[in-house]
């Protein structure tokens, strides 16, 4: 069955760096776009960025130009390099495929704070 593990959260300061990454199984991963999305508390789930089969890239208008999107079909991960983080960037980022239906990692915290 399709599965998708998220790791690379945690704490870090504000303007500091994290990269997350998901490991993708169960499904032919080359073939499908691959999303980050990030659900802050009390607030709804939102998209951050995909990358699509072709390698072509979108981001969400508040990350673009600190965050990358980037798969390596070999390895059957996706990640999210996050570089100048801020306080608003604190949530748990989720990892999401449309492999026929949605599909979703666990999550991973990840929260900017002094």
């Amino acid at each position: 069955q399709v599965q998708l593990v998220e790791s690379g959260g945690g704490l870090v300061q504000p303007g500091g760096s994290l990269r997350l990454s998901c490991a993708a199984s169960g499904f032919t991963f080359r073939q499908y776009a691959m999303s980050w999305y990030r659900q802050a508390p009390g607030k709804e789930r939102e998209l951050v960025a995909t990358i699509r089969a072709s390698g072509s890239t979108t981001y969400t208008d508040s990350v673009k130009g600190r965050f990358t999107i980037s798969r390596d079909n070999a390895k059957n991960t996706v990640s999210l390099q996050m570089n100048s983080l801020k306080p608003e960037d604190t949530a748990v980022y989720y990892c999401n495929t449309m492999a026929g239906r949605a599909y979703w990692g666990q999550g991973t915290q990840v929260t900017v704070s002094t």
